[in-house]
């Protein structure tokens, strides 16, 4: 189908990372409450009535529905075992590449640390290990306060110890835990998005919205992309805590990879409002950057865990659409910011699963079932990177699906 994407060239600048405390590079330029011409969009809108300076070169950006790699993905490189990125100056063997019984001496993020008595009185140390693969559980027997208190919850440590197949799931059983040295220390062992992915994601994100032909959602995109400090939490926010894209990054590349979806299913169904559905898959978990904490460990914040990101939500599309408003000077139409809400807090799809609201229009549905989709099988595909039946063609029996997951067939050497 032909695309509806901005054929006008892009301004952004997809060199330095969206992640860096320098200016933020999605607003190089002075914001358009200055009288200058803003470079942020290169459509004639109402935010913005002076003539674009932009360049007239035909943009280079590919007009498809996505300019994603067709190979196989790096944008999750926790899914391949074999990305030589994977590789260190030390032998590191990543959570992923664990199998049973094997001797570990390395460093590790940890988080959810407990100190609990087993049967007979006796204290052990309980806790999550990750690095940029995947989490493991470890257990430090016979314990003491002193080990307990010995790190935080996002520090890395350095664990001795062994793997252990227990009940279908791999554990490490630690001999020693410590804080790591800065200088055992390698960042990129936890990062699983590098900052040119995240650049690139974030190039495709304005690239989707600015082709919103809706003037009044075009306007309500910018005021978003304009302010740097929510895009610098919006590039460096996870999607969850744990069911799908918990890691840094997760969010962006979650929603990107959300709208691209909106983009090829859209034309499909003539009375689904395109640019409706788009603004909806940006913001339906855009509070997310403020329900959840993640400079190390994901956790949640006091207001996150007392309000959640749906309620959240509200607060920031009610501002966002004021500044739409000041700029433009023209009032936003009062049933398109009702929608929108109705996509965010709906888009769970059932009250069981958090949603203040069934899905009643269109677009909230298609927002629902999409969404849904796409966590689903970054979900699924992680459960089954990271089993530890690595000789089987299934994973092991996962209780809170009710199932097993058939990996495929193996192939004969």
């Amino acid at each position: 189908p032909p695309s509806t994407l901005n054929p006008q060239p892009s301004t952004l600048n997809p060199q330095p990372s969206t992640l860096n405390p320098q200016p933020s590079t999605l607003n190089p330029h002075p914001s358009t409450l200055n009288p200058q011409p803003s470079t942020l969009n290169p459509q004639p809108s109402t935010l913005n009535p002076q003539p674009s300076t932009l360049n007239p070169q035909p943009s280079t950006l590919n007009p498809q529905p996505s300019t994603l790699n067709p190979q196989p993905s790096t944008l999750n490189p926790r899914l391949s075992t074999l990305d030589p990125s994977m590789s260190t100056a030390t032998d590191r063997r990543y959570v992923c590449q664990l199998s049973h019984n094997e001797q570990i001496n390395q460093v590790f993020l940890a988080s959810e640390k407990q100190l609990r008595p087993n049967r007979n009185g006796n204290l052990y140390l309980q806790l999550q290990l990750s690095d940029r693969s995947g989490t493991i559980a470890a257990r430090l027997w016979n314990a003491s306060e002193n080990d307990y208190r010995a790190f935080e919850n996002g520090d890395y440590v350095k664990i001795e110890g062994n793997t252990q197949l227990f009940q279908g799931t791999m554990q490490l059983i630690a001999s020693s835990i410590r804080r790591a040295r800065p200088d055992e220390v390698n960042d990129a062992d936890f990062k699983v998005l590098r900052g040119d992915e995240i650049d690139r994601m974030a190039h495709r994100l304005a690239e989707i919205l600015r082709g919103i032909k809706t003037p009044e959602l075009r306007n309500l995109a910018d005021c978003f992309l304009m302010d740097a400090d929510f895009m610098a939490k919006f590039t460096a926010a996870p999607a969850g805590m744990k069911n799908h894209h918990a890691y840094q990054g997760g969010l962006l590349e979650h929603v990107v990879g959300l709208m691209e979806l909106v983009l090829v299913v859209s034309p499909r169904y003539p009375r689904l409002d395109q640019d409706k559905l788009l603004i909806g898959a940006f913001l339906h978990d855009a509070a997310k950057v403020d329900e959840l904490s993640y400079e190390r460990e994901i956790a949640y914040t006091d207001e996150g865990q007392l309000l959640g990101h749906m309620v959240l939500a509200m607060t920031m599309i009610d501002d966002k659409v004021r500044e739409a408003e000041r700029l433009s000077g023209e009032p936003f139409p009062r049933h398109l910011v009702t929608e929108i809400k109705h996509m965010v807090i709906s888009h769970h799809g059932e009250y069981e699963y958090g949603s203040a609201k069934l899905p009643m229009t269109l677009e909230a549905v298609a927002l629902h079932h999409l969404d849904n989709l796409d966590a689903k099988l970054a979900s699924f595909t992680q459960l089954m990177v990271d089993c530890p039946n690595v000789e089987s063609n299934w994973t092991q029996y996962h209780t809170n699906l009710g199932r097993k997951l058939y990996k495929g067939a193996r192939s004969e050497e």
